[in-house]
């Protein structure tokens, strides 16, 4: 078929994200950052039972159990405190005490917890600017896994807390969180797909998503990896995630990626080589899916994209896992679903 994209696309907006997918994706986040902020919850109720031990502002410097939350609420922050001398940190103290905290009277502690409170929430604000990003990242881990599962492949995994491979049990809970690269074979041909790459023929520039032509032997440690990550022929494909949801920042994610997708081709192309290039993306707003589209349409060969819709489509059936290809020769322009990795334009 010369337009195979055709399958599962009729017009551009086949590919803008769907007012139901966003409501979706925003609950998403505001679950994880309520999660996320779980801790920093617990760490401000026990700085509150430690400050009530005491009755004037001042006695707090006494308690060195609490002189890090202190620092906190004196609007120092993790990595200031490391260009920080002992007495420059007290000073800080000091000065949160003088002007917030005594005057504020008995009701100090409440003064402090919320003021620890306040910056501990714009650290949580800094975290949850990447969440986005990593629950996409889980999102499309899950599938390609269950995909690898119900096909009855084995691969194996690297564990981003130890950055060990290891083979794949029947069932590990949450592993889509740890998982940081899998390696699978495909009719007895190695393929492993690897996140948060550094690739040396693209000025070291860090790529999101990388298939290669190896198995996870070839990426057993640092040395091993970097060796086997200058050698264009093993490139598969390469790719950008992009997981935030709010479609007004879709079009800066594409143009984004898109200009990171041509500096891979460019990369490549001056040493003769032409791996695929691929973009997932959680939203794309309307401007943005006819561009894609128009682009399918001409068959211009740079970057692509996908968005995670859930189970609206119309198939969100796993894809074959013959087709994993990933599993062999992904399409320069390609469309990813929630549950399914589709080929949509394979250039000649």
């Amino acid at each position: 078929m010369e337009k195979p994209y055709l399958l599962h696309l009729n017009q551009s907006c086949d590919l803008a994200t769907t007012y139901e997918a966003i409501r979706s994706g925003f609950i998403a986040l505001a679950l994880e950052k309520n999660q996320r902020a779980t801790p920093l919850i617990a760490e401000a109720r026990t700085l509150k039972i430690i400050a009530q031990t005491v009755n004037n502002p001042r006695d707090l410097l006494n308690i060195p159990d609490i002189q890090a939350a202190l620092l906190t609420a004196s609007v120092i922050s993790d990595k200031a405190k490391n260009y920080l001398h002992p007495q420059d940190k007290v000073e800080a103290i000091q000065e949160l005490i003088v002007n917030f905290l005594e005057p504020a009277g008995t009701n100090f502690v409440e003064e402090l917890v919320y003021r620890f409170l306040l910056i501990r929430g714009d650290t949580l604000g800094g975290i949850m600017r990447n969440a986005g990003g990593s629950l996409a990242q889980s999102k499309f881990t899950r599938s390609l896994l269950a995909t690898l599962r119900v096909a009855g492949i084995a691969y194996d995994w690297l564990n981003s807390s130890n950055n060990q491979w290891r083979e794949a049990e029947e069932m590990t809970p949450n592993l889509e969180i740890l998982v940081r690269g899998v390696s699978w074979l495909n009719n007895s041909q190695p393929r492993t797909i690897i996140y948060n790459v550094n690739v040396p023929i693209v000025n070291n520039n860090n790529i999101d998503l990388c298939l290669l032509k190896c198995d996870s032997t070839q990426l057993a440690n640092q040395k091993i990896k970097k060796q086997t990550l200058q050698y264009p022929d093993l490139y598969i494909a390469l790719g950008e995630l992009k997981g935030g949801i709010d479609p007004a920042g879709a079009d800066e994610h594409w143009k984004t990626a898109r200009t990171a997708l041509q500096r891979i081709d460019d990369a490549f192309r001056k040493i003769s080589k032409h791996p695929y290039t691929f973009f997932i993306s959680t939203a794309i707003e309307t401007k943005m899916a006819r561009e894609i589209y128009q682009q399918l349409e001409t068959k211009k060969p740079q970057g692509v994209t996908k968005g995670f819709k859930g189970n609206q489509d119309k198939d969100s059936s796993q894809m074959n896992p013959k087709e994993i290809e990933w599993l062999r020769q992904p399409p320069k322009i390609s469309i990813c679903y929630h549950h399914s990795i589709r080929p949509v334009y394979k250039p000649a």
